[in-house]
């Protein structure tokens, strides 16, 4: 052991057991991004809420978006009962 001689440190060829090759095993990703297109740079609230509209709209299953908006308006009617809105007032009385 000398003063003067540092030991190197080893270096090894490490490759994931599942890696394919294509790209970085290490970089994390959720596993539906590449099927949607609201990931990516949509930096304003404007370009957020166009492009999650035009994929709620491009869907080909209507029957989801008929089951997210009836899930919405029982959210909704929940919420006015827990503020005891008065729904009284959309009704007439004749």
């Amino acid at each position: 052991m000398g003063v003067f001689n540092l030991r190197k440190n080893k270096k090894f060829s490490y490759t994931p057991r599942h890696f394919d090759g294509e790209s970085n095993p290490f970089e994390i990703k959720h596993k539906f991004d590449e099927y949607r297109k609201t990931v990516g740079n949509n930096n304003s609230l404007k370009g957020k809420v166009k492009s999650a509209l035009n994929e709620f709209n491009e869907t080909p299953d209507r029957a989801v978006n008929k089951r997210i908006l009836i899930i919405v308006a029982v959210l909704i009617l929940i919420f006015l009962f827990i503020i005891d809105f008065d729904l009284s007032i959309f009704f007439s009385k004749k």
